[in-house]
């Protein structure tokens, strides 16, 4: 490439970031900043989002990395959940593996890049309410409640870059502490989806031993680095050579950025709505800010550490390792982050999954369709019991 096409490239992609904005930027236009940020501490204090909590555990990663989890046995006090939902549905035939009614049933909730156990707030009231299966969410190193990773640390022995094998075995010093015994239902969100890829691809024995089923949301097999976020391909090539650097020169400046995350909180919030959700005009004022919330409370330098593990993970055969399980495929189909096609590949992979994507929904789908997810997320339960 040409200094020339270079500078061309980067106009390019340049000119469309700016569009999109510039379409935060008008829209924050119409009311005054003071006013905003009243609201969105109004909505941080009436919120109940995110309040959820269980029992706490701490499992140790095998480079000493201490990972937040939490546990909630069956029965615990109800919380409120609906149901039902719309959307593109394929259902085919299902696979072999059972568990025994005498069993009781562990779900074990991984969550997505820059969020947290939190962003499972719906589906943890849901399953309160149903209250027969046991349930465990856990924050990935460096997220949430978790420490950060030791092996990611400056001055750190080798200073490892983190990979999604890294979240895989993660995963698995998640499940040896908190569901040591009895059958599994793996959920996974984005990122957490790819990690339990990652888990299937090390740990082949154990899931065919102990996993009943597996659900996947909004996530990828692999080839994120064709993804376009929604931009024009012309430049986006440029993109992916230039994000890396910026991140990585944020996060040598990590402490003078998040300083400055206040003043730039408008443009935050109005990125946050276009990557989460298909419609974000629809969505609840209150559950938009908690997900900004959640970006928000992830580090700069955590941004930047985990955003090249993405475009290295490639797991299309780790999934043969579900076949014999239960699996629900289901994405958003104005998802810009793991676009609907990639789920489409997941199912694909998977003969007895049961493959639904969802109009007018972004990459938050179970902030975006709680009740939608909740739902499957019921029936999924529902299947891997049956004898």
């Amino acid at each position: 490439m040409t200094e020339a096409q270079r500078r061309r490239g980067v106009g390019v992609a340049g000119a469309a970031i700016g569009a999109v904005a510039a379409g935060v930027a008008l829209e924050r236009l119409t009311v005054h900043r003071a006013v905003r940020r009243r609201a969105r501490l109004a909505l941080d204090a009436t919120g109940p989002y995110g309040t959820l909590r269980g029992v706490a555990g701490t499992a140790v990663a095998d480079d000493g990395t201490e990972l937040h989890y939490e546990v909630e046995e069956p029965g615990h006090p109800d919380a409120p959940a609906a149901d039902g939902g719309s959307g593109t549905r394929t259902r085919r035939k299902s696979g072999s593996r059972r568990t025994s009614r005498s069993q009781t049933l562990t779900v074990v909730f991984s969550h997505g890049y820059c969020l947290t156990q939190d962003s499972w707030h719906f589906q943890r009231e849901a399953l309160r309410e149903l209250g027969t299966v046991r349930a465990v969410y856990w924050d990935q190193r460096s997220h949430g409640r978790s420490e950060r990773g030791r092996s990611q640390q400056v001055g750190a022995v080798g200073d490892v870059p983190v990979s999604i094998d890294r979240l895989g075995r993660d995963l698995m010093a998640v499940l040896d502490a908190a569901v040591p015994e009895g059958p599994v239902l793996l959920v996974g969100h984005s990122m957490g989806g790819m990690t339990m890829m990652a888990l299937a691809a090390q740990y082949p024995d154990w899931v065919a031993e102990r996993a009943v089923g597996a659900g996947f949301v909004g996530t990828s097999a692999g080839g994120l680095g064709e993804v376009t976020y929604g931009l024009p391909a012309v430049g986006i090539s440029v993109m992916r050579k230039v994000v890396p650097g910026v991140l990585k020169a944020l996060a040598s400046h990590s402490a003078l950025v998040e300083r400055g995350r206040a003043a730039t909180a408008d443009l935050l919030a109005g990125w946050v709505k276009h990557y989460s959700f298909g419609e974000p005009r629809t969505v609840d004022p209150a559950v938009a800010r908690f997900a900004e919330r959640l970006i928000e409370s992830t580090p700069i330098d955590v941004v930047a550490e985990f955003y090249p593990a993405f475009h290295a993970h490639e797991k299309g055969e780790a999934l043969a390792a579900f076949n014999d399980g239960h699996a629900l495929v289901i994405a958003g189909e104005k998802d810009l982050l793991t676009p609907k096609a990639h789920s489409e590949a997941i199912a694909a992979a998977l003969p007895g999954a049961s493959l639904e994507i969802v109009p007018d929904t972004g990459h938050l789908l179970m902030l975006e369709r709680p009740e939608l997810l909740n739902e499957r997320l019921r029936e999924l339960i529902a299947e891997v019991r049956r004898p």
